[in-house]
């Protein structure tokens, strides 16, 4: 694939989207919710603007489609930012206009279930960007994480490249959205081990592809937004698992499904965003999350050890649904050195 479109970036004072392109959440949990309108204002400088499905629940695909086609027809919007993810974008994507969202080219920011989206994006030739939800990231109790931050900052306002740094701490502890007292402190952070390297003898550049890995599963079988093998070759592989929790077993199984269509090794270099070991139904300790970790990345081993032995691997990159998130562009370019330890992402 030739290089993609990045589109032009906001300033600002201009206006955004806000859509619920999955779940209507905003209107279930306000409270992250408009803590990230007001970050998104006050820190930002950015003008949000709704559309009828965001605080929405139960919204029909079709609908959620038409708030998507008017958000990036509307000139006065320039960029488009997910409130969440959910379950079911792929019921939009039969109901999204190629042709409209190709012709007026916008920032789309979103992960989880957004992968749909930004793995359509990516097909039409634009450039958008896994990261950045309004209730997770901009509505972070307490304050928003300064990693966190900076990286939304450049990937929305500025062009050029940005080199990711390791935390020294994270987060995958959650408190209730419907408890005023849980935005009265930040979360609860520990210890990170820095990023674990495989065949990290070389340096690789390529454009990047990718998202989560439960969501690329389903497209995967409903053979939606997904190319011919060979498309992918040289690309630069990202995955990242939710706080729904797969367990290894079943981590293997979708890569080595990949493998056997011939997909995960067209990628020279996978990185791989830190597991989320913790949810409200599998409150694991700190040891049984090292351990889920620990198993997680030794079910992406053995399906490289099958079908990419030669492929770099970085774990544990700040790119999922842990605490920092940075952001990583989707058709973007991401350089990869294994020898300098670094990887530097173009906005």
């Amino acid at each position: 694939m030739t290089d993609l479109l990045y589109p032009d970036k906001p300033r600002p004072g201009d206006h955004v989207a806000v859509l619920s392109p999955s779940s209507g959440l905003p209107g279930l949990f306000p409270l992250p919710y408009e803590l990230g309108l007001r970050r998104l204002q006050d820190d930002f400088g950015l003008k949000a603007v709704e559309y009828p499905t965001t605080r929405k629940m139960g919204a029909a695909p079709e609908e959620r489609a038409a708030d998507i086609h008017a958000a990036f027809a509307d000139p006065d919007i320039k960029a488009v930012i997910a409130s969440i993810g959910g379950d079911d974008q792929i019921t939009v994507l039969p109901h999204l206009d190629g042709d409209l969202l190709r012709a007026n080219p916008k920032p789309f920011f979103g992960y989880s279930d957004n992968t749909n989206m930004l793995l359509f994006l990516r097909n039409l030739g634009l450039v958008s960007y896994h990261g950045g939800t309004v209730m997770v990231e901009l509505g972070r109790p307490g304050a928003m994480h300064p990693l966190t931050a900076d990286s939304l900052r450049a990937a929305l306002f500025t062009s050029g490249e940005y080199e990711l740094t390791p935390a020294s701490t994270y987060g995958d502890v959650n408190r209730p959205w419907q408890d005023p007292h849980t935005f009265e402190s930040e979360p609860d952070m520990e210890p990170a081990d820095g990023w674990s390297w495989h065949n990290g003898d070389r340096i690789v550049e390529g454009t990047s592809w990718g998202g989560n890995l439960e969501i690329i599963s389903w497209l995967l079988m409903a053979d939606r937004v997904v190319q011919p093998v060979d498309a992918y070759a040289g690309n630069v592989l990202f995955l990242e698992t939710s706080e729904d929790m797969p367990r290894a077993q079943e981590v293997y199984w979708i890569l080595r499904s990949m493998g056997e269509r011939g997909l995960l090794q067209q990628f020279p270099v996978l990185l791989m965003g830190r597991a989320k070991s913790w949810s409200f139904e599998n409150q694991l300790s700190t040891e049984e999350k090292a351990h889920f970790r620990q198993r997680q990345r030794e079910a992406v081993m053995r399906a490289l050890h099958q079908y990419a032995p030669d492929t770099m691997a970085v774990f544990d990159v700040e790119l999922g649904h842990t605490d920092p998130q940075l952001i990583v562009p989707v058709g973007g370019r991401i350089r990869v050195d294994g020898p300098a330890r670094r990887i530097v992402v173009t906005y």
